[in-house]
């Protein structure tokens, strides 16, 4: 259980990374972009890592209060439930 959920949070980082480097990049070229619903979804489903470091790496969303609270929030849940997981599995 805790290796699926490690590798589905791994997954879903690199996949939400991507895709707020592909936000950014359309952003800069004025061109069709992602809808903010669909980079918080992915944040949520697992990648929150991924949001935060895509925020910072690309510049990108840091000034919307959205972003800011909800994607650490959403890192925060993932780390918990990882650490639940864990300590559920050593001391069963």
């Amino acid at each position: 259980m805790i290796q699926v959920y490690a590798a589905v949070l791994a997954v879903m980082s690199v996949l939400t990374f991507i895709l707020y480097g592909i936000d950014k990049r359309r952003a800069v070229r004025q061109e069709w972009r992602v809808p903010e619903a669909t980079l918080l979804l992915c944040s949520f489903l697992g990648g929150g890592a991924g949001a935060l470091l895509g925020m910072h790496v690309f510049h990108h969303k840091t000034r919307k209060w959205k972003f800011r609270i909800l994607v650490p929030l959403f890192l925060l849940l993932q780390c918990a439930l990882f650490v639940f997981l864990v300590r559920g599995a050593f001391f069963s």
